[in-house]
């Protein structure tokens, strides 16, 4: 599976990763709104749970990645982006589990901007990054003070996470073949995740319509997302990624529409299409960047 993502996209042109972005952000965003309805049955620690470890038993099952022949700073790589990687999900699902998936989402990727703007050293990229941060500003209508404080906390430290998470899949991404790095790091991930999950959910874990439902959340939200995402950042640099990543509040945001029933406002509207704006802008003179040079 991954062998043949990773053959298109070596063929697919300049918009091959930037396709495979967009991808991974709508697989991402609801997979985390199904995430939300398991919440309950699981625990939010729980669902954390599921999805990393039912998503590394499926990346090592198609992967097969050997363990032997890498040096430590390989090593090094793959649980930092591990370390990463569990961080990301279980301070991001403690946000959930206290606000509103648009604003966890909205709050988290600022982490993400902040790398856009720290990595690059061109005022263009400053610019769009300046634009996409107004729309993630404007898409939480003014509401983060009514936002409980811990929850917004929660969202804030994933967004860190989040960064270091771009920054660790770029160089596993360079370092190990096709996603088997990603497999590696994603059983570690899990390894530090279980016994958080076990000591908040219990036997609870072991419900079958539970695992069902996490199996889904693992494959939409972990399997899919960070295969794509380490494939498109062998290509794209990290500072356009990183702005990339403003467009998952406004996929949020319709996610929590569709499957969570919440609204769309008016200025959630231009929110979303001021974010969009600014990525496509960034991945544009990116693409004239690459076609100069």
């Amino acid at each position: 599976m991954t062998r043949g993502v990773s053959a298109r996209l070596k063929g697919g042109g300049r918009l091959g990763p930037v396709a495979l972005v967009v991808a991974g952000g709508l697989s991402v965003q609801f997979g985390a709104a199904i995430a939300v309805l398991l919440m309950p049955r699981a625990g939010a620690l729980g669902v954390v749970t599921l999805r990393l470890v039912l998503a590394a038993l499926v990346l090592l099952a198609v992967c097969r990645p050997k363990v032997r022949g890498y040096s430590r700073a390989d090593w090094g790589t793959i649980l930092a982006f591990g370390a990463a990687m569990a961080g990301m999900n279980i301070l991001f699902y403690q946000a959930a589990d206290r606000i509103p998936l648009g604003a966890a989402v909205t709050l988290e990727v600022l982490g993400p901007l902040i790398l856009s703007v720290v990595a690059s050293r061109r005022l263009g990229n400053l610019l769009w990054a300046g634009l996409a941060l107004g729309g993630v500003v404007l898409l939480s209508g003014g509401g983060f003070d009514r936002l409980d404080p811990l929850g917004a906390a929660f969202a804030l430290a994933a967004g860190a996470m989040w960064a270091a998470y771009i920054v660790f899949s770029a160089r596993t991404g360079r370092r190990f073949p096709q996603a088997d790095g990603l497999a590696l790091a994603m059983a570690f991930g899990a390894v530090l995740s279980l016994p958080l999950g076990i000591a908040e959910a219990g036997d609870k874990l072991l419900v079958p319509s539970t695992i069902l439902l996490g199996l889904g959340v693992a494959l939409l939200s972990s399997v899919l997302p960070y295969t794509l995402e380490l494939l498109a950042l062998r290509r794209l640099p990290a500072p356009t990624f990183a702005i990339l990543m403003s467009l998952e509040p406004a996929i949020a945001a319709g996610a929590g529409f569709l499957v969570l029933h919440q609204a769309l406002s008016a200025t959630d509207a231009l929110a979303i299409a001021l974010v969009i704006g600014a990525s496509m802008g960034a991945v544009r003179m990116q693409s004239r960047r690459a076609a100069s040079s």
